[in-house]
């Protein structure tokens, strides 16, 4: 499970959800240094939420396996509405108490302005990776999606509350590996950026 590359969006520290912003010059480098890091892996599938974001990583990793990026719709990155593209900054300017409401106990219940709720996302992600670890029984894959999507999915692994999920950090892409045997899953590798070391 992988976070997509970088894009401007996230180098300036803007929020991002489904706008389809591109990865940028290293965003790009990212990606093939993932694609080298996994080339020795069993992988025998490359699944992506359909932003361009998590296409573009994803495709020099399935090239590598001789595989093509299959896009999977319940792997989209959170809809957070009117939120989308503002810095930290505006959204407080802009809708006073959203931030500390989003952080509280009851904050993945409520939906963004415009948007959706944190328990949709782990609800989809959750169907989405049961589903995709169904599809391929013990084989390897891989599955390229967004920070969101990300942090839901470990908070139900971890058995914390989902509003702590925030608490969590996936760097771009970081990989974490997880193991799917009947109902139990187990984490293996958590956010690794090891293959990244060498970062201009």
């Amino acid at each position: 499970m992988i976070r997509h590359g970088e894009t401007d969006s996230n180098r300036q520290g803007l929020a991002l959800g489904r706008r389809d912003v591109a990865l940028n010059e290293t965003g790009r480098w990212q990606a093939e240094r993932l694609a080298t890091a996994l080339s020795s892996e069993p992988i025998v599938a490359v699944y992506s939420s359909p932003l361009s974001r998590t296409v573009d990583t994803a495709r020099p990793i399935a090239a590598a396996h001789g595989l093509t990026v299959e896009t999977e719709l319940r792997l989209i990155e959170m809809d957070i509405g009117e939120l989308d593209g503002l810095r930290f900054s505006e959204v407080r300017e802009r809708y006073p108490g959203l931030l500390e409401a989003w952080l509280a106990e009851g904050g993945p219940a409520q939906a963004m302005p415009g948007g959706e709720r944190l328990l949709d996302v782990q609800e989809r992600a959750d169907s989405a990776v049961r589903c995709l670890a169904e599809r391929h029984p013990g084989a390897a894959i891989c599955v390229i999606t967004h920070n969101f999507v990300i942090l839901s999915l470990l908070a139900d692994i971890f058995g914390i509350e989902l509003s702590g999920s925030r608490r969590l950090r996936h760097a771009v892409a970081a990989v974490t590996t997880l193991e799917f045997n009947r109902d139990r899953r187990r984490l293996l590798r958590f956010a690794d950026t090891c293959h990244l070391a060498h970062a201009g």
